[in-house]
């Protein structure tokens, strides 16, 4: 409950208060009242407190009495983050209204503004990145329960595992139910979906790839041989024939990128027998031995799309909103796919997001690495593919070994 405290020792304790059921105050929510922007109105933080103090009952309730102070107190991230997450569950379990959202908001910000403060210079760098990156799950977890402006829910387009699986399964160059008649154009289609699903890229920087693109040398730290891709502006635009160049976003975009060895041999076999041997310097090819068009992809993937069996576009209208199968749904899934690894493996959320940034050549201020993060942690997607990304299709197992 919220008391008035007028104290001549502690003058920030002087105002509202909240209190236990003895009368005790709250102390890091007298210590976080204390701490808010002075030129706040009384009624507003007396608001404020009254918003908090039904986390503090539920806490009571889920940890013990007085506990989640002294869970504050001790950083006990087990603790203050369970307190959160129940919390929540219990928020969202009745209907969702202003005063909801308010509550929920009140609660995050007082345990993220107080755990910040307290970690300044007392903790280890390990100790700090594991409570930030539990809260950093929490709010993207539950940033859905905001209530604000109506809006169309955003969607990330990140195909659902059992439609990738129908895709490597159909276009393998060597399957009976490839929608794909010359062998040509089989290694061409897959060699397009390896290289945006595995490596995340966007179509204009796959159109404008050099046929050289995979570079490599010998990794003296790990004593084997690495592969690489740079990403970078269109160095053929003067000659490129196409009516609508192909072109990279903006300058973050320039990125050099790791290529796991099965992959650049799956572009070295297509390189070497199936590209052709066209009179230009792009590596992906068309039918008409010239450089393939954003729009001859486009058509690609519409016959990609209308070999699905109905019950997986069903699946993909549930899923994504859509009917049809893009060249970006294959980004946003290599995505979702890599920070679920990336956090698999140990990596701490922070440190996470900012390799994210420079795998897929996103700038410091955007947003799109919380944007995937938010769909990482729905069930169905933090649950794809056991197996290691880079080695999923046997046929690349199959493929000579003519990279050194």
């Amino acid at each position: 409950m919220l008391a008035k405290v007028r104290s001549s020792v502690f003058q920030p304790m002087s105002g509202p208060v909240l209190v236990d059921g003895l009368g005790v105050p709250r102390y890091w929510a007298a210590v976080w009242a204390s701490l808010l922007p002075g030129d706040l109105a009384p009624s507003t933080v007396s608001r404020k407190l009254s918003q908090l103090e039904a986390f503090y009952h539920h806490a009571d309730e889920a940890l013990g009495i007085g506990r989640l102070d002294d869970a504050l107190a001790g950083l006990d991230v087990d603790a203050i983050c369970s307190a959160l997450e129940a919390y929540f569950l219990t928020l969202r379990s009745r209907p969702v209204t202003p005063a909801t959202e308010e509550r929920w908001q009140a609660a995050l910000q007082f345990v993220t503004e107080t755990s910040q403060r307290l970690t300044r210079g007392s903790l280890t760098r390990e100790h700090h990145d594991a409570l930030s990156g539990r809260l950093m799950q929490i709010e993207l977890l539950n940033a859905h329960l905001h209530v604000g402006r109506r809006r169309r829910p955003e969607r990330i387009r990140s195909l659902p595992a059992e439609i990738v699986e129908a895709l490597y399964e159909s276009l393998d160059p060597e399957s009976p139910i490839n929608p794909f008649r010359s062998v040509d154009s089989r290694w061409r289609v897959y060699t397009i979906f390896m290289l945006l699903l595995h490596q995340g890229l966007r179509r204009g920087e796959l159109l404008s790839f050099p046929v050289d693109v995979i570079k490599s040398g010998f990794d003296r730290n790990r004593q084997q041989v690495r592969y690489w891709m740079t990403v970078r502006y269109n160095e053929y635009q003067d000659e490129d024939p196409r009516y609508s160049k192909p072109s990279i976003k903006n300058a973050p975009s320039i990125r050099q990128i790791p290529v796991s060895k099965p992959t650049a041999l799956l572009i070295q076999e297509y390189v070497t027998n199936y590209r052709g041997k066209p009179d230009h310097s792009f590596l992906i090819n068309s039918q008409k031995q010239s450089p393939l068009s954003t729009e001859g992809v486009t058509k690609l993937f519409q016959k990609i799309t209308d070999s699905l069996p109905k019950q997986l576009r069903k699946t993909l209208i549930d899923h994504t909103g859509d009917d049809s199968i893009s060249p970006h749904d294959l980004r946003h899934t290599c995505a979702v796919v890599r920070l679920n690894q990336l956090l698999s493996s140990g990596v701490e959320m922070a440190d996470a997001l900012e390799r994210m940034r420079a795998f897929f050549g996103w700038s410091r201020g955007s947003d799109m690495p919380l944007r995937y993060a938010r769909a990482v942690f729905e069930d169905r997607l933090a649950s794809v593919w056991n197996c290691a990304f880079d080695d999923r299709v046997d046929v690349l197992r199959n493929i000579p070994e003519r990279l050194k």
